[in-house]
């Protein structure tokens, strides 16, 4: 007989399953109401083993716990043939002999783990937990393998909406396909700009979950406003609370919860939310029963969190248990061979958007573009796009705007600006640390720098130097460059 503890089309995608095998019923029972109040919602049993190498065959089942001493079919003759069969399912054997040559056995034919009855609650759920974390772990190394001999990118149509040539960005996508179906949170790292919103949203589409991706930007919000937020509260909970708030964690069961900006978070917070990862229970204010969380949790920042907690303003258990999993997003100058794309892509955007034909681009100013720093990355890229097609007439796209713009914000400091090279020096500050070369020799070194950026464009080169084209000209025949 097999019992879910929910009907199939509401146990959201990427619930662990566990399978029981025990003929003692009040075992089933005791052992299924602990897992399912551990916030395990997918139960099933067996009491009758020989039913047990059909049901595997026919089933995905991620933990098996199996008990030794039953008619029919004992778990000891079960466990070499579901071993053989089943080689990476985790297997906890529950009995109530605890002899020492029976553990070894067990040990010896692939038992995860072997328990003795009655089996302390807490140990029982560290078990279970652990042989989740390791089936997981089988299945990113295999899914890896997989993708980086093949090439082979498993739900592609996950990723549709993030614009890349790239390979670094390819490379993600497999590590994130390998890692798609684990329930461990997942951190988002990457300067701002880069994307990093678009790439959480890809993970809970490859992830599979049916419910829904809800998203917290926690910059600005002190304990009491994210604790509502996140848990809700109960009506009367505090002065104002008129009524029952569900919190943004429910709306995300069976789903994904994305907390952006997580280096912001509260001291009081981040301990409310360390709970939150290690028992998967909560509590919505002025609630006294605590409620569990299926939601897959994502966390994105632009700050360096292992600073923060050298600092002491982060903690460090709670830093280790978000970045489990670890997603760096490159920045756009470690990309480049995506400009084009992504101009591309929102210049028709940007004519869409204002009712405009779409311009033509000049092949320059993919050149243009490459050459700059870009320290806003691709939502600074977009902006400049959709300015420059505002202010478009018509024909050619004028490249004016883009040079005054590059031109402007390299001069308030970006690190293509000349006070940035000054510190990329020495402690002393020194450009040249070494000897001081004439000014016949700088010139030719910018000559060339210029001309090396701009791939040969002689105009770009001269925006790059602050001359005209033909000051430009005239000092490259002057150095026979």
């Amino acid at each position: 007989m097999v019992l879910e503890s929910k009907l199939a089309g509401e146990i959201p995608q990427g619930t662990p399953r566990i399978l029981l095998v025990d003929d003692d019923k009040s075992v089933i029972f005791s052992t299924s109401t602990i897992l399912r109040v551990s916030g395990f919602a997918q139960v099933e049993y067996l009491t009758d083993s020989r039913d047990v190498m059909g049901f595997l065959g026919a089933n995905n089942v991620d933990i098996l716990i199996l008990d030794l001493f039953m008619p029919h079919l004992s778990g000891e003759q079960l466990l070499p043939e579901i071993r053989r069969h089943h080689p990476n399912l985790p297997i906890v054997v529950m009995t109530a002999s605890d002899e020492v040559e029976i553990a070894v056995f067990c040990m010896k034919n692939g038992a995860f783990d072997f328990l003795v009855k009655p089996v302390d609650e807490n140990r029982f759920i560290t078990t279970v937990n652990k042989a989740l974390e390791v089936r997981n772990l089988r299945r990113q190394v295999d899914e890896l393998k997989r993708s980086l001999l093949t090439g082979y990118l498993e739900n592609e149509s996950a990723f549709a909406d993030i614009v890349t040539g790239s390979q670094k960005m390819r490379a993600i996508f497999q590590y994130m396909t390998s890692v798609a179906s684990s329930s461990e949170p997942v951190m988002i790292t990457g300067e701002t700009g880069v994307g990093k919103e678009l790439i959480a949203k890809s993970m809970h589409l490859a992830s599979g979950r049916l419910g829904e991706m809800v998203s917290l930007n926690i910059a600005g919000l002190d304990d009491a406003l994210f604790s509502d937020t996140l848990f809700g509260h109960r009506k009367g909970a505090f002065s104002g609370a008129t009524k029952n708030r569900q919190g943004m964690i429910r709306r995300a069961q069976g789903g994904t919860l994305f907390l952006d900006e997580v280096g912001d978070l509260d001291p009081q917070s981040q301990v409310k939310l360390l709970r939150l990862l290690q028992e998967r229970i909560y509590y919505p204010l002025g609630a006294d029963v605590p409620l569990v969380s299926d939601a897959h949790i994502l966390c994105a920042t632009n700050q360096n969190l292992r600073k923060l907690m050298e600092d002491g303003r982060f903690r460090a258990d709670l830093y280790f248990r978000l970045s489990v999993h670890e997603i760096v997003v490159p920045p756009l100058r470690e990309r480049s061979e995506d400009i084009p794309l992504l101009t591309n892509h929102f210049l028709e955007l940007a004519a869409n958007s204002l009712n405009k034909p779409q311009p033509t681009p000049p092949p320059e100013l993919y050149t243009l573009l490459a050459s700059y720093h870009f320290p806003g990355n691709i939502r600074e890229l977009r902006s400049m796009i959709f300015d420059g097609v505002a202010r478009h007439k018509s024909g050619v796209l004028s490249m004016e705007r883009f040079r005054h713009l590059i031109h402007e914000r390299r001069g308030a400091g970006s690190p293509n600006s000349h006070s940035a090279v000054v510190a990329e020096g020495e402690e002393s500050g020194y450009i040249f640390p070494g000897v001081l070369p004439t000014f016949k020799e700088v010139e030719g070194i910018l000559l060339k720098e210029a001309l090396l950026r701009a791939k040969g464009n002689q105009g770009i080169a001269a925006g790059f130097l602050g001359i005209s084209r033909q000051a430009l000209n005239q000092r490259l025949r002057k150095k026979k460059l």
